[in-house]
Parts: structure tokens; C-alpha cells; sequence
């Protein structure tokens, strides 16, 4: 019912598109596009971001050894073939000078979506943070993806053999599988050259995944932890006798879970290897409290915990520290614990959260008010959690709103008559903004794979945008 009525208030209105901007390309962007396409007929979509290649974090943030669910990108291909649809690659949305303000943007569109979701990570906020071996997961994953800015980033993978990750999602498992795979296993993926160099001179034998509570309150899922457990030569160490007993404990509430028994099964079940030279281990009940380092405080040599207990029920328990502490040592230390979105002037943006506020999609302002023709998605709109799927779905729901929105002819932003990125083309060319299109980004990716071929693997992305541009015979902006 709701499409017809869209359809019929499209034919019923000037046959003028209904131009939307979305800032980033990310799963966010096009799975909100492709519900879009689909229910709105006189829709023009234009789709930006500051890199001149697509696909935000399925490209830049999938692990290398998870091909399938890069599989996402057929879809966003088809997606791109609609000639309502339109890639600008290279075209950076923001505040700075070489970049297209927002408030150009409302000029030329009659609606805009932003999901360029969370770019910046959290830190555990402790003393010695910043010596040198403490880095986050979000680096360290943009480093062996190949996300531009990050091919310099130093590691001492060959200094020890220790690593600790603190956080027990999923990422801090992609991070420990990386560490600990058969170099030979991830030759086969499209992981970086630089990386691969780095990872097969590592001397990491040995990986702790640390978290503030325990074993019924991690946040990975049943798929990465099986992937885990099951790394050729690697064993797996924890306090089982303490995880049975939680397990058992949890009795009631497990049998009411099926996917959380389900996962338990596996952590209890544990892996198959064992006495090998090579060992990954959860630890529970840790909260970090400094970083050890050398006498000069220039580099990491291990970390202090505080100890925890938990309180109140299974699901949501909660960690109290003890005033005990325990030191480990390591010489890397990785921080999983969360991503956080950045405002951009002009948008709304609620700091203690970390996210646009909204309603459904819809953007807010300060006073709890609907922005007319403002809309997020992805981490942006809810926070740096879930999975593709929980995105695709977030996306779903703020193409639903902005369908609805047109439906009651609700307000969009100001004035008629808007061009697009047509609108845009005086200000590209003052800035030296040369837009990519999708077309040539198919290019650049077509050059990745000839490069790949050459050494075995599916693609070798290229490092910087300038190489990207160079595809296309252009210099960068």
C-alpha cells in the first residue's frame, strides 16, 4: 500500500526528481539507495565520499579471510547500474577548504543522508596510552585492508612475542585470527603486500583477548569464535573450570537463548589443538589500569589489570573492580573497545552518544524537533554496533521514513528547483575537485585485480588515492 501511494503522489507532482545526497558509500548508504530505487520511481540519488573507491567498510573493514561477506558488493554493483543512481568518488563533504559544505548541498538537493559512519575509535583512557605498541584495532585493521593514510603505520610485530587485545567483540577476534594465521592461509586473500611482509616476519606467538566481564556477557559471535577456536596449531587457553561453572550457572537464562547456549557450547568445547607453540587465550574479569613500559617510557612492556567480579544477573551483569591487580606481559597491546562517529558542521550531532540524533532515521535538532530533509544511517544514526545485516536492516528502516515522509508531503529542504550535482560543477572546478564516477571506479578495481593475478590473490588494492586517480590518468585534487 505504501509503495502505490508513493507512486501515485510521484505522478501526481511536477515531474521534477526528488534529488537526495548521501554522504558515504559505505553499506549504509547504498542499502538505503537500493530500498530507495526501488519504492521511489522519480528518485535521483547522488552518493559521496572523500575516497575516490566505494564500499566504506566492507571493503576497508572486513577481515581479508571473510571473502563472503565482501560478496555484499554484487549487490551495491547492481545498485549502481540504475541510472537514477550516481557515484562522485574523491569529493570530500565537510568543512575544509578543498570540500563541498553541507550548506552547498542543501542548495542543490532536496533531501540529504548522511552515513559516513564512525571513523574514530575510543580509548581506555590510562596512563602511558600513547607509548609506542599501544594502538587500536581500528589502525590495525585499516593497515592490513589497505585504507589509504595507514601503510606507514609502525607495529612491533617483529619485537615480541605477546600480544594483548583488550575488548572481546568481533573485531578483537578478526585482530587475533590475523595475528595468528598460516601466513600462507592469508596470501590467499586480498590482505595487503605491506602487510603480508610485515605478518610473515612477526615473532607474535601468543594472543590474550581481555575483557571487564564474562564469558556470557562477550560480545563476539558463535561464526568468529568457531573460526577461532579452529586456527590449525594454535591452542587455546582460559580458566575453564571457572567458564563451566558460569556456564552452568546460567542455566536458565541459556536455555531461553538459544544463540548465546549456542556459543557457549563452542567456548566450552574449546579447540581441538593443543601443546602447540602458538596460543590464543580468552581472559575474563580485567579491567586495563595502566600500560608497563621500558625506563624511558617510550615503548610497551606490558599491562596492569584491576581485577573484577560481576553483579547482578547473567545478561546483564555488571563489572566492580576489587582493588586487586594482576600485570601481564606484552609488547603490543590493541584496543577493541568501540568505534565513535565526528560531527560535521551543519548536522546535528549529540557528543555524549557519539551519533546524530533521530528519529528513525529522521535527523533531529537540539530541542528534540525533525530537521526536514535530513536523514542518517549505519553507525552514525545508531552507534558503531552490529553486523552487515543489522545495517542493512537500520537502512531499511530510514528508507522507510524518508518513503513515508513523501508520501505526507512533509517538508524537505528549502526551495525548488534543484540541480544536484549539476548544481555543484562550478565549485568542483574552483576547488579542483574531480569527481570519480562509478564507471571509474570499476576501472581502478579492474586494475586491482590485474594485480592480484600477478601474485595469487583475488585484488591488491592500491595504496593511496593518487594511485587510485593515476588508474584514470589524473592527478588527485
Amino acid at each position: 500500500m505504501l509503495r502505490r501511494c508513493i507512486r501515485a503522489y510521484s505522478s501526481a507532482t511536477s515531474s521534477a526528481p526528488f534529488r537526495l545526497a548521501v554522504v558515504g558509500s559505505g553499506p549504509a548508504g547504498f542499502y538505503t539507495s537500493h530500498r530507495l530505487l526501488k519504492d521511489v520511481p522519480n528518485v535521483n540519488i547522488d552518493v559521496y565520499d572523500s575516497l575516490p573507491v566505494p564500499h566504506g567498510l566492507v571493503r576497508f573493514g572486513v577481515a581479508p579471510d571473510h571473502p563472503e561477506v565482501k560478496n555484499v558488493m554484487t549487490t551495491f554493483d547492481k545498485v549502481a547500474e540504475d541510472d537514477r543512481f550516481r557515484f562522485l568518488g574523491n569529493v570530500t563533504v565537510g568543512s575544509s577548504t578543498n570540500a563541498v559544505s553541507v550548506d552547498e548541498l542543501k542548495q542543490n538537493y532536496d533531501a540529504i543522508l548522511f552515513s559516513y559512519g564512525a571513523s574514530e575509535d575510543r580509548h581506555l583512557g590510562i596512563p602511558n596510552e600513547d607509548v609506542y605498541g599501544v594502538e587500536s584495532a581500528r589502525a590495525f585493521v585499516a593497515w592490513y585492508n589497505g585504507l589509504p593514510g595507514f601503510d606507514t603505520l609502525k607495529l612491533p610485530l617483529d619485537d615480541t612475542d605477546t600480544a594483548v587485545v583488550i575488548g572481546q567483540g568481533n573485531v578483537a577476534l578478526d585482530v587475533a585470527r590475523i595475528l595468528l594465521s598460516p601466513i600462507d592461509t592469508l596470501r590467499k586473500t586480498d590482505i595487503t603486500e605491506y602487510a603480508l611482509d610485515a605478518l610473515s616476519r612477526s615473532r607474535i606467538k601468543h594472543v590474550h583477548v581481555v575483557g571487564r566481564r564474562g564469558p556470557l556477557q562477550a560480545a563476539f559471535t558463535s561464526k568468529e569464535l568457531r573460526e577461532q577456536m579452529n586456527l590449525p596449531d594454535v591452542s587455546f587457553k582460559a580458566d575453564m573450570e571457572w567458564i563451566k561453572s558460569e556456564i552452568e550457572a546460567a542455566q536458565p537464562v541459556l536455555s531461553k537463548n538459544r544463540p548465546l547456549k549456542r556459543m557457549m557450547g563452542i567456548l566450552e568445547k574449546g579447540s581441538k589443538s593443543t601443546s602447540t607453540d602458538r596460543s590464543w587465550s580468552l581472559e575474563f574479569l580485567r579491567s586495563p589500569s595502566e600500560i608497563l613500559t621500558d625506563a624511558d617510557r617510550t615503548r610497551v612492556q606490558g599491562i596492569r589489570y584491576e581485577l573484577n567480579r560481576l553483579e547482578g544477573p547473567p545478561l546483564g551483569a555488571k563489572a566492580v573492580g576489587t582493588g586487586q591487580f594482576a600485570d601481564q606481559e606484552c609488547g603490543l597491546v590493541l584496543r577493541s573497545i568501540g568505534y565513535k562517529s565526528l560531527p560535521m558542521e551543519g548536522v546535528p550531532f549529540d557528543a555524549r552518544q557519539g551519533r546524530v540524533p533521530n528519529s528513525y532515521g529522521k535527523i533531529l535538532d537540539a530541542e528534540g524537533n525533525e530537521v526536514p530533509g535530513m536523514y542518517t544511517a549505519g553507525w552514525l544514526k545508531r552507534g558503531p554496533t552490529g553486523v552487515i545485516v543489522s545495517t542493512m536492516t537500520d537502512a531499511y528502516e530510514t528508507a522507510e521514513t524518508i518513503v513515508d515522509d513523501l508520501k505526507e508531503s512533509r517538508p524537505m529542504l528549502d526551495g525548488s528547483g534543484k540541480k544536484g550535482a549539476e548544481g555543484l560543477t562550478e565549485i568542483f572546478k574552483s576547488r579542483n575537485i574531480r569527481p570519480v564516477s562509478y564507471g571509474e571506479w570499476k576501472r581502478i578495481e579492474a586494475a586491482e585485480f590485474a594485480a592480484g593475478e600477478k601474485l595469487g590473490k583475488p585484488r591488491e588494492k592500491f595504496r593511496s588515492p593518487e594511485d587510485m586517480l593515476a588508474v584514470l590518468d589524473v592527478s588527485c585534487s
